[in-house]
């Protein structure tokens, strides 16, 4: 009886734990997107404000902080957004691409819409933001990563980063395919 309560002890301690914060599969964050996050995601450089600022408009510039009460209509792709949102300058925003397991069609629309912004920019680095301790930011990231793109850059303190460097912020909408930016 003791040998097995001892058996029982150690696999409880010896066992991986499984973190509910975490796509088991895919390793995505899918629920407490606010916290600190480690370190960047697999194969993704991080990146710095001071160096976001360094490349100016040479960078493509991604943005998915989420659209708090917002709702994406699925037959034409539109928002309707609960108040303005702000960004970078010249950042694209694609809101709710950075869930952990987001809506098909919002995955297909990043997707879509980072190809299509990397067409016109074939050279550019593709920095991926969000607020400071996001993990949507982080998912973005590794999810452009695994889509084959091989200059993706986390900028882990986002658009609170680029604010505390004294740098303003700018209205931004939901990115829309047929608008032409920069």
């Amino acid at each position: 009886m003791v040998s097995g309560r001892l058996f029982a002890l150690a696999a409880s301690i010896i066992a991986p734990v499984q973190d509910a914060a975490f796509d088991p599969v895919g390793g995505y964050r899918i629920a407490a997107y606010r916290g600190v996050v480690p370190g960047p995601p697999p194969g993704v450089p991080q990146i710095d404000a001071a160096g976001v600022a360094a490349l100016g408009d040479r960078a493509l510039l991604i943005d998915v902080v989420p659209a708090e009460g917002g709702v994406r209509d699925p037959a034409t792709g539109a928002w309707r957004l609960a108040r303005p949102a702000v960004s970078i300058p010249h950042a694209h925003w694609f809101p709710e691409a950075g869930r952990g397991m987001p809506d098909p069609a919002i995955e297909r629309w990043f997707l879509d819409g980072v190809r299509t912004l990397a067409a016109r920019h074939p050279r550019a680095p593709i920095i991926v933001f969000c607020l400071a301790d996001c993990w949507m930011s982080w998912n973005a990231a590794l999810r452009l990563r695994r889509a084959g793109y091989t200059q993706v850059r986390w900028f882990a303190e986002g658009s609170d980063g680029w604010r505390d460097l004294g740098r303003s912020l700018v209205p931004v909408a939901p990115y829309r395919a047929s608008v032409r930016r920069r």
